[in-house]
């Protein structure tokens, strides 16, 4: 019998999708590894961080978890832009007393598309009766001067993680705290909403339940129906938040001392309160992978799951 059961595994995937579904965009990434079979979703997943490696089967369990969509929209102030592809992946340590960690990769746990903001610079500071912003918005016909790209960061472990939560609906799963970055020529390298220390902090719910089944596979990937290893596949649950606040626009503008931030929060509505902003994630896909029996590879579970992670990569 495993050590986690099945109901509290699938409570963890239910509620890890809503770290991936949150996400409208993120950051580059490197070239990530093949991995063969069930393990090919997890191409990021910190399996030799110390927290997972160290898990030995009865206390503690390693499981990897990838979540992703396609499709949303996030409702910042008076500005919404769609989402883009998102895939978060992390490892997940899950205690004997159904408590658990978040163990992130060391890249980051968040990698996505850019988004571009619907109407560029000018819709969001143009018109406006700052006369210096308005010597850019006469400039803005030109396309490449007017884009911005979008993109939402990570800027801090997540917390109040309920696991019960996640089979739930309408019910806050994980609060995490991310910022938003913008860029453009105009907008400079630093031009963010939220920050590290005053972060937006998103706190998913399911609107719908996701539909779910289990994949069994050996150690290196391959499908066997009584393999040491189980994935939980989480299928299309639309998730959302409408209860997050929203710091103003800081550091735009190449130092023109706040000019342009005052802009862009001036037409934006920023900063927002809470129930003035939306998140809305459509057909979020999830996967949770751990071993099946964990208590029986005690005390060496996450060096086994490390091992089998590796033997898996092409």
């Amino acid at each position: 019998m495993p050590l986690v059961t099945a109901r509290t595994k699938l409570a963890t995937v239910s509620a890890l999708t809503a770290l991936g579904a949150f996400a409208s965009m993120g950051t580059a990434t490197a070239a990530t590894p093949v991995l063969n079979g069930g393990w090919a979703p997890s191409t990021r997943c910190p399996v030799d961080a110390t927290p997972m490696i160290s898990t030995d089967g009865l206390d503690t369990s390693p499981q990897c978890v990838v979540s992703y969509s396609l499709s949303g929209s996030i409702k910042l102030g008076n500005t919404t832009v769609p989402t883009g592809k998102t895939n978060l992946q992390i490892g997940v340590v899950q205690n004997a007393d159904g408590t658990n960690s978040v163990v992130a990769p060391a890249g980051g746990a968040l990698i996505a598309d850019s988004a571009t903001v619907p109407g560029g610079l000018m819709g969001l500071m143009c018109p406006s009766d700052i006369p210096f912003v308005t010597d850019i918005c006469r400039q803005l016909s030109d396309a490449k001067l007017n884009k911005i790209t979008a993109t939402m960061e990570s800027v801090g472990t997540p917390s109040e993680f309920d696991q019960i939560a996640g089979v739930l609906t309408d019910q806050p799963i994980v609060t995490i705290p991310v910022r938003i970055r913008l860029q453009n020529p105009f907008l400079g390298d630093n031009c963010y909403i939220g920050s590290k220390s005053n972060p937006i902090l998103l706190r998913p719910k399911n609107l719908t339940a996701p539909g779910f089944g289990v994949t069994r596979f050996d150690g290196d990937g391959t499908a066997n129906e009584e393999g040491e290893m189980s994935r939980l596949d989480l299928l299309g649950a639309t998730q959302y938040d409408d209860g997050f606040a929203v710091p103003g626009a800081s550091g735009c503008g190449l130092g023109w001392f706040g000019i342009i931030d005052a802009a862009v929060n001036l037409k934006t509505g920023l900063p927002a309160g809470a129930g003035k902003n939306k998140l809305l994630l459509n057909d979020t896909q999830t996967h949770l992978t751990g071993l099946f029996a964990p208590g029986v590879l005690a005390p060496d579970a996450g060096k086994v799951f490390s091992r089998n992670w590796h033997s898996a990569v092409n």
